[in-house]
């Protein structure tokens, strides 16, 4: 069999284990619906209200306390602890939790690793360090930790890279306008991919959020049929039962470098930085 069969093969248990999920979600959603004529009462799907909650009061001119604080609103983590991105000197890269102790007397790094270190002194969140990842003269680029303590999460971001990435993320795009979903969507930091965000305005399960973005991809593949095979990579929060230090992180918003690329505009996918960014 050769290989662009078996991707195929792939492709279809992966649409039929999508179409599966979606029935089950479809006879949970009429057996609560039911349930709830029953009872005299609606029940509310979970859905991800307006991402850019304020928008309107938020601009270019805005203050910068008011544009710290609708970013710090839609990317939105663990609060007690944030990882910061370094770069060795052979190129190598990663995100390790900011702490208070890093290259101090009580540091072991490499030898030890900041999860079985016993100086752990975690830095939380604060709009100094959003400022500084915001602010491209600092060059600092900090990211969040999506999946909080109670296994909740405030959004849901679905990853895309490779070949044919615009597409890909375009057709979701798409689908998410037709079920009045709103979505936004931004290039990664190394201009070869993208992430669509989904915001919410509540804590939801992190399962709960992923099914969504299940539905919204399976709605996309019956409409391309190639997404999924090499486009898009995975979604966050990944669910993992283990501690912080292990779970999967994602950058933050509105990449430092990324914002002075001339590439920034994609126009394969019609998306343009809106009139108000900066």
């Amino acid at each position: 069999m050769s290989d662009l069969q078996k991707k195929y093969e792939r492709a279809l248990m992966e649409i039929e284990k999508l179409r599966q999920e979606n029935m089950r979600l479809q006879a949970q959603l009429i057996k609560l619906t039911r349930s709830s004529d029953i009872q005299g009462g609606p029940v509310e799907p979970p859905h991800p209200p307006q991402p850019y909650a304020g928008q309107a009061a938020v601009h270019r001119f805005s203050s910068v306390e008011e544009k710290l604080a609708l970013f710090g609103s839609l990317f939105r983590g663990r609060e007690d602890v944030y990882p910061i991105r370094w770069e060795g000197k052979q190129g190598r890269a990663g995100y390790s939790p900011a702490c208070a102790n890093e290259w101090t007397s009580v540091c072991r790094k490499p030898q030890v690793k900041c999860s079985a270190c016993s100086h752990q002194h975690f830095l939380p969140v604060t709009n100094e360090v959003l400022y500084k990842h915001l602010d491209a003269r600092e060059n600092r680029t900090v990211g969040v930790y999506p999946m909080l303590k109670d296994e909740n999460c405030w959004f849901l971001a679905m990853d895309f890279d490779k070949e044919q990435w615009q597409e890909d993320a375009a057709a979701v795009m798409q689908i998410c306008g037709e079920q009045r979903i709103p979505a936004a969507l931004e290039r990664s930091r190394s201009g070869n991919g993208g992430h669509i965000w989904l915001f919410f305005e509540k804590p939801v399960e992190a399962s709960t959020g992923r099914k969504l973005g299940a539905i919204l991809l399976m709605l996309s593949m019956n409409r391309r049929y190639q997404l999924g095979l090499d486009s898009f990579d995975r979604m966050f929060p990944i669910l993992r039962r283990a501690g912080w230090t292990r779970r999967p992180l994602i950058d933050c918003g509105a990449w430092l470098r990324s914002r002075t690329r001339t590439s920034i505009r994609l126009k394969r996918c019609e998306c343009r930085p809106t009139a108000s960014q900066g």
